[in-house]
């Protein structure tokens, strides 16, 4: 048995979900089954899906406590080939600030309560129990690793793990990005016609209704943010009624899944492109 297999089932019995690294610290690739979402499963490594893939290919959804996967022939395999162990903290509810230097290390000091500590080949790991959403450079040198991420098992550390405090949690809250609308200019209808949305009621009905399809989207969120611009645009684009409130609605629904408001603003100019409007 390697030592990184037996870390890694050491790791499971304690309840910590571990996962194999390649050289460079990164997960292993997917495999030519699951190349390209081809296995609908875990789109983007971001969500758990369905993949019944037995290799371990999926990043931090990978992770698992599962004694019979961890050691299965695939794994073992995988564990010979891997060059560290991970795991993903979420998953053992726990969050890890990641203080990548000394500066870091210094204001966690002064600014953190003290809780268990881990140290790093540039900084140090600080464990607290409870999980959070992840960010990256949530202040210079500091990052956080919890729920979809996964960290370097580098020891079980030293102290005495601290509840996640709300210092943490407000490291992660960015202010609401600027929603920058596109600016629509739609042709008159042939002949002078009248609107065909006889009521308000109608316009507003659609709007919602887009803005709960971007807000439903699971994966494929770019996909799902163009196809949504097109079907307000197709049905509201040529009579005038779409105004910039109702624009800068769809956006900010779009930004809440992550999109950016350039990538929004390429889905609603590639939309209009698309039908003419």
């Amino acid at each position: 048995m390697s030592e990184h297999l037996r870390t890694a089932l050491d790791l499971a019995a304690s309840g910590i979900p571990p996962l194999p690294l390649r050289v460079g610290k990164v997960p292993f690739g997917n495999c030519p089954a699951c190349t390209r979402n081809a296995c609908d499963g875990r789109p983007n490594m971001k969500t758990p899906g369905p993949c019944t893939c037995p290799r371990p290919c999926h990043g931090w959804a990978a992770a698992t406590t599962d004694p019979n996967v961890i050691n299965s022939p695939t794994w073992r395999q995988a564990w010979r080939d891997a060059a560290a162990v991970a795991y993903h903290p979420g998953g053992a509810g726990l969050t890890v600030v990641d203080l990548d230097n000394a500066e870091a290390i210094a204001w966690a000091r002064a600014s953190l309560p003290a809780t268990r500590t881990v140290p790093t080949t540039r900084g140090e790991h600080w464990l607290y129990q409870g999980a959070m959403q992840s960010a990256n450079a949530v202040r210079p040198g500091v990052d956080i690793k919890s729920t979809m991420a996964y960290a370097r098992w580098l020891g079980p550390g030293a102290g005495t793990i601290t509840t996640l405090p709300e210092a943490v949690h407000a490291l992660a809250v960015k202010e609401p990005s600027p929603v920058r609308p596109a600016t629509v200019t739609v042709p008159a209808l042939t002949g002078g016609g009248v609107c065909p949305h006889r009521t308000p009621t109608y316009l507003e009905r659609g709007i919602a209704m887009a803005e709960q399809r971007i807000s439903e989207a699971r994966n494929a969120v770019h996909a799902a943010v163009y196809r949504t611009f097109l079907a307000v645009l197709s049905t509201h684009g040529r009579c005038g009624c779409l105004t910039d409130t109702h624009i800068a609605r769809l956006f900010t629904a779009a930004q809440a899944k992550g999109e950016s408001p350039r990538h929004c603003t390429d889905a609603w100019t590639n939309a209009r492109t698309t039908l003419g409007v």
